[in-house]
């Protein structure tokens, strides 16, 4: 073939292959996306916020929905990394679907230099903060967080609550603690083990769990258990082969099948329950 006669053909193999490329679904921009892209080029406003907490500085992350009605609240509360640029996605995701979020940094003034998450030099010094936290000094953060954002004149006077790892068993003691919620989405946190952690729940309770998580699904019956006696709606959620933070790794490049299945079918449940 000639020089030219290949310069005349190239448009046409450059069609036909353009022709052959499958487009992106929402799957693939989903799993390589960064949170980071999520939120630089979020419409809906969203800014950081500081609550005062009998003289300390709760910090605590707000993304309004697009919307001219009051909308409802969900108080949003992280793993045990902190509140990561994944969780901001998450309160994102929630308001674009027309919710109120509110996600506090439960590592405020717990950092080198009185700081937050951000300030923690790695993920794993997080942890180690997360776990030297008191539950009675969380639970006040909380509720400070919850009278905050029920006070925003956004709100329209219902709140949830919702938690990952770490903050699923936050949100299950909450809901014993806070009365007037209107549901709480624990999301592979360990449950309630004694009567008493269950003694003051009135929301619905219901559950995601990863199945190839043995750890926290040991809770499962016996939270079950207490819940039925209480005569309370505890509804757990298996999804079978997904690990344990699948709402996290289900995004990630290279998630297995299993956690992206899981991270998708939990999204649609999750959404179909607040709209309740």
């Amino acid at each position: 073939m000639t020089k030219r006669a290949f310069l005349l053909l190239l448009p046409f193999l450059f069609a036909c292959a353009s022709t052959n490329t499958p487009p992106l679904t929402r799957t693939d921009t989903t799993a390589t996306a960064a949170p980071s892209d999520r939120l630089e080029n979020t419409p809906r406003h969203d800014e950081w916020v500081r609550i005062d907490r009998g003289g300390r500085t709760l910090h605590a992350y707000v993304s309004y929905p697009q919307s001219s009605a009051k909308a409802p609240a969900v108080l949003l509360i992280h793993e045990n990394r902190g509140l990561t640029d994944w969780v901001r996605t998450v309160a994102d995701r929630l308001s674009e679907n027309g919710y109120l979020v509110i996600a506090p940094d439960m590592l405020s003034g717990m950092a080198p230099g009185g700081g937050r998450t951000s300030d923690f030099p790695t993920q794993d010094a997080a942890r180690e903060a997360i776990s030297k936290l008191e539950m009675p000094n969380v639970l006040a953060d909380l509720n400070a967080t919850a009278d905050y954002v029920l006070a925003l004149p956004a709100a329209n006077g219902r709140l949830s609550v919702a938690g990952f790892c770490w903050g699923g068993s936050r949100a299950w003691q909450f809901a014993n603690a806070r009365p007037g919620l209107t549901a709480a989405y624990v999301f592979y946190g360990t449950g309630p083990s004694e009567p008493a952690g269950v003694a003051n729940i009135q929301s619905p309770v219901y559950g995601f769990y990863g199945g190839a998580d043995a750890r926290v699904n040991e809770t499962i019956p016996r939270s079950r258990e207490l819940m039925q006696a209480r005569g309370v709606t505890f509804d757990p959620v298996i999804y079978e082969g997904a690990g344990h933070a699948f709402m996290r790794l289900g995004e990630e490049a290279g998630a297995s099948d299993a956690n992206r299945r899981a991270h998708d079918e939990a999204w649609v449940r999750w959404l179909g329950l607040l709209r309740r």
